[in-house]
């Protein structure tokens, strides 16, 4: 039997979609279902690579983590990558596709990926008994309608009733829900079940007015008021939250302060979260007209066109920044991208990237970078093979991470890898992996999710720590990142479950609700 399906979209981009479509996958196998999500088309540079090698919109990885199941790329059979002004990467089932403009990816490519998008569905309702579905957007964007694939088009597909998302911290939910309504074809319209409004501040006794004329004015329901939430985290689909992204410097005395480089084509900056919410790290966002300040660490993030996020790094002066504060013995890390940045050069001759065939890098790592067309894409197990400031005396166990590049580095002969990869998709391996410069106090690595590994993670803070005359604090004095994740995953649905009429979106899924007594599951 297939699975049933309900879908969320909502008024714009932005309003919580990714979220709620993560907290309803843990609430629904947490009362005992075998949930799944399922987007079929995401736009985003934060990607995922899967245990056999496809890529996915990392959203979907963290939606079917808090499902407790393992991501694949049925979850988002099309991942689109912005490699520039009106172009994207296009990722089809994992792999990459081909590099698309705009207007030709949706008159030549959209509707033409329906069946695979269908049958990536059909094999998750297959084993699922529900899917909970994710839009991109709004439903409203007229101009798209004709070729879109990832609304209504994928409503119809699978027969999902929809739940209309709108954010009120952000003003004019009411006038975009009903409007949104008016934009819809009728007959859409009616498969909208009901709204959710989500990230309210305030007392809802003030706001029950408007949802009394809301529901009047509609004839639909509203499903619930979802507060704001600040007190845990959820990763986030592809953009730096504006809280996070500020560049002040403020002196914390006993933090470490770490400066992350906010590159026009950043990707994967989730690779930072775990060391954001250690509790002696001060972590900021640095951008181009912003001043780096004092940091304690310089970290050059991945990026999806790197040549070009290095002219820009040249154009802003912030290279400039960066090779004052190396003078100063400042550390750097470069992790894919920002690994290649700070090599000697980096070469283009196919343009698979950009326009420009070759750019100078910031020469901090005696390293050659060029790019080729084919992708590697690799979950992996490695050790760590470096020494020096960063790598001496780092813990024994192996690191757990993934690769998504397209370059390909050569080092100098006497420079040293900072790992060496033993196991790629499952395959036994020995692959020397990034470099370390001569003095230790700079290194690079392809391998993203390095400070997700709990005890690395604390060796290179309490490097830091020990640096600036502070001890060093314990591994068990700090947090775990997959305890972590449980636990905002729980804070998440009990916040939601709590926040939405469950009884009337149970009936509108068709599944009889969750079994005497409560939660089902312990994820």
């Amino acid at each position: 039997m297939k699975a049933k399906s309900i879908m969320v979209q909502g008024t714009a981009s932005h309003v919580g979609k990714t979220v709620l479509v993560a907290a309803l996958c843990r609430i629904f196998v947490q009362d005992g279902y075998r949930v799944a999500p399922f987007k079929s088309q995401n736009m985003a540079l934060n990607s995922f690579v899967t245990k056999d090698g496809g890529e996915m919109g990392r959203a979907q990885a963290v939606q079917a983590e808090a499902a407790g199941i393992e991501p694949t790329v049925d979850m988002n059979p099309i991942l689109l990558k912005p490699t520039g002004n009106a172009s994207s990467q296009v990722v089809v089932l994992g792999r990459p596709a081909g590099n698309f403009p705009a207007l030709k990816y949706h008159t030549e490519f959209t509707l033409s990926s329906l069946d695979i998008i269908k049958g990536a569905l059909d094999r998750l309702r297959m084993e699922n008994d529900l899917i909970v579905i994710e839009g991109a957007g709004s439903p409203a964007e007229v101009n798209l309608q004709e070729h879109e694939i990832v609304n209504m088009r994928i409503a119809r597909m699978a027969g999902a009733p929809v739940l209309l998302v709108a954010d009120i911290d952000k003003g004019g939910a009411l006038a975009s829900l009903v409007g949104t309504l008016e934009l819809v074809a009728p007959e859409d319209r009616d498969r909208i079940v009901g709204f959710i409004i989500n990230k309210f501040r305030g007392d809802l006794n003030l706001f029950r007015p408007a949802i009394d004329f809301l529901e009047k004015k509609t004839g639909k329901p509203v499903f619930g008021v979802v507060p704001y939430f600040q007190d845990f985290r959820i990763q986030e689909e592809d953009t730096i939250p504006e809280d996070r992204s500020k560049a002040e410097q403020v002196e914390e005395p006993g933090a470490v302060e770490i400066a992350v480089i906010r590159l026009p084509h950043i990707s994967n900056f989730t690779d930072f979260d775990s060391l954001e919410d250690e509790p002696d790290v001060r972590l900021r966002y640095v951008g181009g007209n912003d001043f780096l300040g004092r940091p304690d660490l310089i970290i050059l993030p991945g990026s999806k066109n790197t040549i070009e996020d290095l002219a820009f790094l040249n154009r802003s002066g912030l290279a400039g920044q960066i090779l004052e504060h190396r003078k100063a013995g400042t550390p750097l890390i470069g992790i894919c991208g920002g690994l290649q940045m700070l090599g000697r050069e980096l070469n283009d001759p196919l343009h698979t990237e950009s326009e420009l065939p070759q750019i100078k890098g910031l020469g901090l790592l005696d390293i050659s970078t060029t790019f080729a067309p084919d992708k590697i894409t690799n979950q992996i197990e490695a050790e760590v093979a470096g020494s020096g400031f960063f790598l001496y005396g780092a813990p024994s166990s192996r690191i757990t991470g993934y690769e998504i590049h397209m370059g390909r580095t050569e080092l100098a002969p006497d420079l040293r890898p900072a790992f060496t990869i033993l196991m790629r998709s499952g395959e036994k391996v020995y692959f020397p992996d990034g470099a370390v410069s001569r003095d230790g106090l700079v290194f690079g690595t392809y391998i993203h999710g390095i400070f997700d590994n709990d005890s690395f993670r604390r060796h290179i803070v309490n490097t830091l720590r020990r640096k600036k005359g502070l001890e060093p604090l314990a591994v068990s004095a700090t947090i775990s990142i997959l305890e972590q994740r449980r636990q905002d995953f729980d804070k998440l649905a009990d916040l939601v479950r709590n926040s939405l009429d469950l009884q009337k979106l149970y009936q509108v899924v068709g599944l009889p609700g969750p079994a005497p007594g409560g939660k089902q599951r312990c994820l």
